[in-house]
């Protein structure tokens, strides 16, 4: 059975996936932590910064990744999880094939990353595996 989802509404939760994994694939920054709280759902937060342009596209930007997300996550997110899917440049003109596999791909590569509990971690003191492509 797959956890529910829900969204990702607070800032403080916003800014605690930001201290977890975070995976670049493609048109998307995917970020993700365990929130270690016992509950199986699946909370999911979108964003889009001023950078990707105007309102228009920041919009455009966040509802194609809320939709990729929708059909890829219930098979592909681990229980427990935050994760939070940031739009780059180019999501806004993205193929939606090549977003999805996008999406799809940063998913696969967070969950193996969650289950590795000796990760390396940055200089920073966060976790981070970032896979820029």
């Amino acid at each position: 059975m797959t956890p529910p989802l829900e969204r990702l509404k607070k800032r403080a939760d916003f800014l605690a996936a930001a201290r977890g994994l975070a995976v670049a694939k493609g048109a998307v920054v995917v970020q993700a932590r365990d929130r270690n709280d016992g509950q199986a759902a699946v909370r999911l937060g979108f964003t889009a910064t001023r950078r990707i342009g105007g309102a228009v596209d920041r919009n455009r930007a966040r509802r194609r990744l809320r939709e990729a997300a929708r059909l890829t996550a219930p098979g592909l997110a681990r229980a427990g999880c935050d994760y939070v899917f940031i739009a780059r440049g180019c999501s806004v003109r993205r193929p939606w094939a090549r977003l999805l596999d996008d999406v799809k791909s940063a998913l696969i590569r967070l969950a193996a990353d969650l289950e590795a509990p000796t990760r390396a971690r940055s200089n920073d003191g966060g976790e981070a595996s970032a896979n820029l492509s």
